[in-house]
């Protein structure tokens, strides 16, 4: 192997990235992410995994899927906060992004310069149909997008959209099938 060969296949695999899995809600973003970062200490890659303080829903130091498969995590207040990772981590997940503040793509961008692999999860869209919190900058930077979908509840057809089914009008409510469905775009805005 040449020398130039040889520092392209070193850097190679220590290049940093940015994924980054979007959908709406129950269409496996945290199951999929959970599933990487699995792959990634199976791989003995040192890991951390994050997730907002605000997400108590199932455990406070654990990602879980709707499914209950888990993955020890850390809460924090802010996005910054995964920055105090230690200095061997090679593999950081994020889970529920839009909840972090709109630093979260700079701390992201940030990890992978410096050689990290970044897989981030969360709801590209709010229950307006609206982009939620960082998660379109983190799309718009990342080398790798994958969007998933749920299954509409009303008709079966794949789903991009979290309807909400409770009255409430704040931006955020931290719910699961007792606040939300899944549904398509035809029943999500209810065309005939």
């Amino acid at each position: 192997m040449l020398f130039s060969e040889h520092n392209f296949a070193q850097n190679r695999f220590h290049t940093g990235s940015i994924e980054v899995i979007c959908g709406s809600m129950f269409s496996g973003k945290t199951e999929e992410l959970i599933r990487r970062l699995k792959r990634a200490q199976f791989a003995k890659l040192p890991t951390e995994i994050f997730k907002p303080e605000v997400d108590i829903r199932y455990a406070e130091a654990e990602v879980v899927s709707h499914d209950l498969n888990s993955i020890a995590s850390t809460s924090v207040a802010h996005s910054s906060a995964i920055l105090l990772l230690g200095s061997e981590t090679k593999v950081v997940g994020i889970d529920e992004a839009q909840f972090f503040d709109d630093d979260l793509p700079n701390v992201c961008v940030h990890l992978a310069n410096k050689g990290v692999r970044v897989i981030v999860a969360g709801l590209d869209m709010d229950y307006e149909a609206k982009p939620f919190g960082p998660i379109p900058a983190l799309m718009a930077i990342a080398e790798h997008v994958t969007k998933v979908h749920a299954v509409c509840v009303q008709c079966g057809s794949p789903a991009n959209f979290s309807y909400r089914i409770v009255e409430n009008k704040n931006r955020v409510l931290i719910g699961e099938k007792d606040s939300y469905e899944p549904r398509c775009r035809s029943c999500y805005y209810k065309i005939a």
